[in-house]
């Protein structure tokens, strides 16, 4: 672990406090943006990718349908279809005016 933070953080960390005071590119900076990219960036990704293939759709259960009047409103028909569903609707998750369609 020592290794590793004395080649890949220690050197950005300490490049940090010079590069914000630079104007235009630099092959420090470019290394500092590459670190970041690799150390913080990638490892962020890769969580949120496992955060989304673990939650399954039909674990959580769907809220009752409460009819709203202010929700759900349509005052002007969609262009498309039968004008009652968004473009993108989810006939599992998104409800009509008069409730979920499954």
């Amino acid at each position: 672990m020592s290794q590793f933070w004395e080649r890949y953080i220690r050197p950005g960390l300490s490049q940090v406090g010079r590069n914000l005071n630079l104007i235009g590119g630099n092959a420090s900076g470019s290394m500092l943006w590459k670190r970041v990219t690799f150390l913080v960036a990638t490892p962020a990704i890769a969580l949120c990718m496992i955060n989304a293939y673990r939650s399954k759709p039909g674990e959580q259960p769907r809220q009752p349908f409460v009819k709203y009047e202010h929700l759900r409103r349509r005052n002007k028909r969609f262009p498309w279809g039968d004008g009652e569903r968004s473009l993108f609707h989810n006939p599992n998750a998104n409800a009509l005016t008069e409730g979920y369609e499954v």
